[in-house]
């Protein structure tokens, strides 16, 4: 069994289609990531680190990262 049970399926960034950067493919997973910091880690304060939205393609495994605007 791999590591994603659902179906790739297209995103959109500022209303255009996202292509992959590295090969282009237009299906991606969707996943969630918390991003820690060394300061954070050491006062165990991680669960109050900020999350970012990741999108994984579907063919070659690249991770797109986008940090939420504001």
């Amino acid at each position: 069994m791999g590591l994603f049970n659902e179906e790739p399926e297209p995103a959109e960034v500022l209303d255009k289609p996202l292509r992959c950067q590295v090969c282009g493919n237009e299906g991606f997973y969707k996943r969630e990531a918390q991003l820690h910091t060394a300061g954070m880690t050491f006062f165990k304060l991680e669960w109050a680190s900020p999350t970012c939205t990741c999108l994984v393609c579907s063919m070659c495994g690249y991770v797109h990262w986008f940090f939420p605007g504001k």
